[in-house]
C-alpha cells in the first residue's frame, strides 16, 4: 500500500543488526517455551527470525490495553479509517460478550499520518502507554518501522494488510493476517493467462515502491513460466500524474494486458491515460494487486478502470457466514458507512479478534504470553479466511480473491487456494 518510501520499505539491515547485537542462538522461538533466551527460527525464505528478549508490558488493573497504528491522515487515510473502524468493531464485540477473563479491552490508537517514521513514533508512544500488543499497519514501509519498535520493546505486532514478503523476518513477535506478495503476483499471472487468455503482458511499475517492484517481479516470473511473454516494462514514481511517455512506449509493443503493480493513487490516472492513448478495455486489460483496493480508484480512474481486475483478501459478496455476520455488525455500528470502503476494515477486524482470542489463551498476563499465544494460533476462522500462524513464522497461508472493478464497486471473480496456483 502506498507510502512515501513504500507499502513496503527496507528494514532487513536493521533487523540483521539487531539480531547480531543480541547474539542469537538457533532454536525455535515459535514453540511458546516462555523463556527469555535469544533465539532464531527459519522463515519460509530461509532467513532467521530473531527472538525478542525485551520484557514487553504486563496487564495490570481491570483493563487490557492494546494499540493500533493507522493512517488517520495523509495519502493512506482511506485505509486508516477502515482499520480503526474494523478494530474498534472487534473490541466492542469482545467487551459486549464480557471482555477477557473479566477485564475490558481498550483500544488505543496512534496516527502514522501515512509516514514510516511517524508510524514508528506512534508505536513507541503506545508501548510507553502500556499496551501489551499492537495492530497495524497496512503499508509495509510503515509496518516495518513500527514492527522494529515493537521488537525492541518485546511487544507483539499483528500487521493488517502489509504484504511485503520479508516483513516478518524482523523478529518472532511480528505476525500478519494477510497473504504475501509472493502469492498475489502468481495469482494474477495465473488469472491473466488461464482465465483471460492473455499472452503478451506489459508491466507498469512504481520504481520508488519496493512493494511494486517486488510484485511486478513475481508476476513476471510466473507469467513467463506459464508460457506468456512480458513485452515491455515501464517505470514511474509515486506522486507522478502524467504517464503519456511510458504508455506510448507500451502501446508500440502491442500488449494484450498491463499489470499495474502500484497503488490506487497512481493507478486511476494510469487507467485514464491508457484509454486516452487508444488502448481499449477489451484489447488491453488492466490488472493489479491489493494496492488498488480503495473506493478512490473509481473516482480517479472513472470509466477507464471499470473492467480491471486485481487481487484482494476479501469480498462482501461471499456467502460465508463469517462475511455476512461481519457485514451485519458493520452496518449496525456504522450506518453512515454501511459497507467497508476497502478490505482493510475486514482485515483489521480479524487482526483485533485474533489478538483478543490469543489474550484468552495466553498463559501469562503479559506481552510474552500474548506473543506465544498468537504464534500458537491454528484454524482461526476470520472474515478474510482461515488463519493459521503456528509453524508458519508469522505468515498465514491464505487464499486470495480476484475481483473485477464495476461502477458499483467490486465483483467477485475467482478464489485461489495456495495449492491451486502455479508459481
Amino acid at each position: 500500500m502506498r507510502l512515501l518510501k513504500d507499502k513496503h520499505s527496507s528494514f532487513i539491515a536493521a533487523a540483521a543488526l539487531a539480531a547480531l547485537a543480541l547474539g542469537c542462538t538457533p532454536t525455535n522461538p515459535d514453540s511458546g517455551n516462555g523463556n527469555s533466551t535469544t533465539t532464531t527460527t527459519s522463515t519460509s525464505g530461509g532467513a532467521k527470525r530473531p527472538a525478542t528478549t525485551a520484557p514487553g508490558n504486563k496487564i495490570t488493573g481491570d483493563t487490557i490495553l492494546i494499540g493500533l497504528v493507522a493512517s488517520q491522515n495523509g495519502d493512506l487515510r482511506p485505509w486508516g479509517v477502515d482499520s480503526v473502524n474494523g478494530a474498534q468493531l472487534a473490541v466492542d464485540e469482545v467487551n459486549k460478550a464480557g471482555g477477557i477473563n473479566g477485564k475490558k479491552v481498550e483500544l488505543r490508537i496512534g496516527d502514522s499520518a501515512s509516514k514510516p517514521e511517524q508510524g514508528k513514533s506512534a508505536c513507541e508512544k503506545l508501548i510507553s502507554d502500556g499496551v501489551v500488543g499492537v495492530l497495524g499497519e497496512v503499508a509495509s514501509g510503515i509496518t516495518a518501522q513500527m514492527a522494529q519498535a515493537a521488537y525492541e520493546k518485546g511487544v507483539p505486532d499483528i500487521a493488517i494488510g502489509a504484504t511485503r514478503v520479508d516483513l516478518t523476518d524482523i523478529g518472532n513477535n511480528v505476525f500478519r493476517v494477510c497473504y504475501t506478495d509472493d502469492f498475489q503476483g502468481p495469482v494474477m499471472a495465473n488469472f491473466a493467462y488461464k482465465e483471460l487468455g492473455r499472452r503478451n503482458m506489459a508491466l507498469m511499475t512504481d520504481k520508488k515502491q519496493p512493494y511494486s517492484t517486488g510484485l511486478s517481479a513475481s508476476f513476471r516470473d510466473t507469467f513467463t513460466k506459464l508460457g506468456g511473454k512480458i513485452v515491455d516494462e515501464q517505470f514511474y514514481e509515486s506522486g507522478q500524474t502524467q504517464f503519456t511517455a511510458q504508455l506510448t512506449q507500451l502501446k508500440a509493443k502491442n500488449p494484450d494486458g498491463i499489470f499495474c503493480s502500484g497503488y490506487f493513487n497512481e493507478v486511476g490516472p494510469i487507467a485514464r491515460q491508457t484509454r486516452e492513448a487508444g488502448m481499449t478495455n477489451d484489447a488491453v486489460k488492466l490488472l493489479g494487486g491489493d494496492g488498488w483496493d480503495s473506493s478512490q480508484i473509481l473516482e480517479t480512474g472513472g470509466e477507464a478502470i471499470i473492467g480491471g481486475y486485481f487481487c484482494n483478501h476479501y469480498n462482501g459478496q461471499e456467502k460465508r457466514p463469517e462475511v455476512q455476520d461481519f457485514l451485519s455488525k458493520w452496518k449496525e455500528k456504522y450506518p453512515s458507512n454501511p459497507v467497508p470502503a476497502t478490505t482493510m476494515g475486514a482485515l483489521a477486524y480479524d487482526a483485533a479478534m485474533l489478538m483478543c482470542d490469543a489474550l484468552k489463551r495466553a498463559k501469562t498476563p503479559d506481552s510474552q504470553g500474548l506473543r506465544d499465544a498468537i504464534a500458537d494460533t491454528e484454524n482461526f476462522k476470520g472474515v478474510t479466511g482461515t488463519i493459521t500462524l503456528k509453524g508458519n513464522n508469522g505468515n498465514p497461508p491464505k487464499r486470495a480473491i480476484v475481483v473485477e472493478l464495476t461502477k458499483d464497486g467490486q465483483r467477485f471473480a475467482k478464489a485461489y487456494e495456495p495449492s491451486e496456483v502455479v508459481r
